[in-house]
């Protein structure tokens, strides 16, 4: 017989209506839109199917740019910074935000190939650390203890994931949200949002699901930021394009998308992330997850020459900002 439960942080606000907590069966969360399975079947597939972009992979020299040095760390002003991947440094009235750090290669094995602006040690007076989930290309070891070794922050995260990075990073100040939940924040003119995304989350091959995955909304004096974290296009970004009705910013994944039977359900290909852009009916979109990791048979080229393909035919209802990497946006 299942167990099955709804669970939520009882000691933060929740901005959904009646909504219970996220759905916990058998002690693993369940996503009530979509049941996901990882299917040994789909990778033995996967792994064993001809590459029909092989040939165009292989011939892919281009590379992300990288703006080199740490001055950025220097600047007072509310900017954001890419840094490669789903990891992005972000300024907003004096309180300093980072995004999935992962600053080198996913556990030390997964090659990288665009370069950190700076050295993980320049980084200082962090102050919350945004953790999406448990998956190695958002949530590094190595990358959360260098920080941790410069920077007093605290982990905002989703529920459960506490009990990966505690152990690494001794007497880390860490908040759990569920979805629709918003943390306790000591900063009046912020408020930082726990959102759903269609996606899983996992470190091994048994413990699938059973920490929770999802989005952020930064809300900073009238500025109104989402970041994405990894998520396969649904009806949960016109959902939260309704409880936020002023969004100025999307960060939105465009890689790890083929094939289609793989990542569909967890990735956005540079199609699907433009289609969720314009259902939360944000202004600038911001891609990412593209073009630091190589976790897919695309090329890591091929989302931004799509992305400036639709740009040219003006089917981006709003500003595309391809940023590079160690670039400064100033909002």
């Amino acid at each position: 017989m299942s167990k099955i439960n709804y669970i939520k942080n009882e000691e933060l606000k929740t901005i959904l209506p009646d909504w219970p907590g996220n759905l916990y069966i058998n002690n693993r969360f369940v996503d009530p839109n979509k049941r996901f399975s990882t299917s040994f079947k789909n990778f033995l597939r996967w792994q064993f199917s001809k590459n029909e972009k092989k040939a165009l992979k292989k011939n892919d020299t281009w590379r992300l740019p990288t703006i080199k040095g740490n001055e950025f760390l220097h600047r007072t002003d509310n900017c954001i910074v890419w840094l490669g991947h789903a990891s992005f440094f972000i300024q907003l009235n004096g309180v300093r935000l980072m995004t999935d750090p992962v600053f080198g290669r996913i556990s030390g094995v997964v090659p990288r190939y665009s370069e950190m602006p700076c050295l993980p040690s320049d980084f200082n007076n962090i102050d919350y650390v945004l953790l999406s989930h448990a998956h190695r290309d958002h949530c590094d070891k190595s990358s959360l203890q260098q920080l941790a070794a410069h920077n007093n922050f605290e982990l905002l995260t989703g529920l459960k994931n506490s009990s990966i990075v505690q152990p690494w990073v001794k007497g880390l100040s860490t908040q759990e949200a569920g979805w629709y939940q918003q943390y306790n924040l000591p900063q009046a003119n912020l408020i930082i949002t726990f959102l759903p995304t269609q996606h899983w989350s996992n470190r091994y091959g048994w413990d699938t699901n059973v920490t929770l995955w999802g989005s952020f909304m930064v809300e900073a004096d009238g500025l109104n930021i989402f970041f994405g974290g990894d998520s396969g296009y649904s009806n949960y970004t016109k959902q939260i394009g309704e409880l936020f009705p002023n969004i100025d910013i999307a960060m939105l994944g465009v890689g790890a998308y083929t094939p289609d039977y793989m990542m569909q359900n967890v990735h956005t290909n540079p199609q699907e992330a433009v289609q969720a852009f314009h259902d939360l009916r944000a202004k600038t979109l911001i891609p990412m997850h593209y073009g630091t990791f190589d976790l897919a048979d695309e090329p890591l080229s091929e989302p931004y020459h799509l992305l400036k393909k639709m740009e040219q035919n003006k089917s981006i209802n709003g500003a595309l900002r391809l940023l590079q990497v160690g670039e400064v946006m100033s909002l």
